[in-house]
């Protein structure tokens, strides 16, 4: 059994201070840097998707006020607009939060629903995660590399129509909890993302066809008593990369999850 520690109490000044000194770090690492990140939007889909993807945009949460869910639409709309057509050329980083900017109230950023040390809250810009969950996943189904992704610490709710593996996805918190994806390949790669009554939708293009195709599954998906009394939620994911002509069938650990839950697994889902 793999030992998680229990969560620790931090007062919201320290915590506050914290956030702001890991984003001035962030900053200084942005200014001195020599990683060249992708900024160029093109509207234009380049000729070659390679996986579409889409996301409910309104699901009803125990416990969480649809009005924050709506306010989360807005969030993502602004934030979208930075994003929706970006170019990941080759040798660039896409990075989420320099491309978005921190989002506040003056840019037009609504509460919405944030979530701090497992407990439901609201926070200016909240709901962008549903953006990270999105290019994460298609990224792992490209030949893109992830070079920065943070893994959600906490399962605050219990699998509703799951359609992808727990721990499919990645959190956002401005700007040093970032999504950044390299690209290390000879072809340009797109980034589009747009909305609809629904969904969030969202697909990857290429300037040239790839050579693989990716399927995602994960093993080893548990869920664990820990000491202290809470339970953990834990699995592997894994991908294999399938030659389009003949070839060998590589299979490739993703990313391993650790997560503490915030419900208990052993009570029957009545959602």
């Amino acid at each position: 059994m793999r030992q998680i520690e229990k969560p620790k109490y931090r007062s919201n000044l320290r915590k506050k201070l914290g956030r702001e000194y890991f984003c001035l770090k962030r900053k200084v690492n942005w200014f001195i840097s020599k990683e060249k990140y992708s900024k160029n939007q093109d509207l234009q889909p380049l000729p070659f998707t390679i996986i579409n993807h889409q996301s409910f945009l309104l699901r009803r949460l125990k416990d969480v006020d649809m009005y924050l869910q709506h306010n989360k639409t807005v969030n993502l709309r602004l934030a979208i607009s930075k994003l929706n057509g970006i170019v990941i050329k080759p040798g660039e980083t896409f990075s989420f939060w320099k491309l978005v900017g921190r989002p506040t109230k003056r840019k037009g950023y609504l509460d919405g629903l944030a979530l701090s040390n497992g407990k439901i809250g609201k926070d200016t810009g909240g709901g962008l995660c549903q953006l990270g969950n999105l290019i994460y996943w298609m990224t792992i189904h490209t030949s893109l590399s992830i070079t920065q992704r943070w893994r959600h610490s906490y399962d605050v709710f219990p699998d509703v129509n799951r359609k992808i593996p727990f721990g499919g996805g990645a959190t956002l918190s401005y700007n040093y909890i970032d999504l950044q994806i390299k690209n290390e390949t000879n072809a340009d790669f797109q980034i589009n993302i747009w909305l609809e009554e629904k969904y969030v939708h969202g697909s990857i293009c290429s300037s040239k066809p790839l050579n693989h195709t990716y399927k995602i599954f994960e093993t080893d998906h548990k869920f664990e008593l820990q000491w202290w009394g809470g339970y953990t939620r834990h699995n592997k994911i894994w991908r294999e990369i399938i030659p389009k002509q003949e070839g060998e069938v590589k299979k490739e650990l993703v990313t391993e999850n650790h997560a503490i839950m915030m419900y208990n697994p052993l009570l029957q889902n009545t959602e």
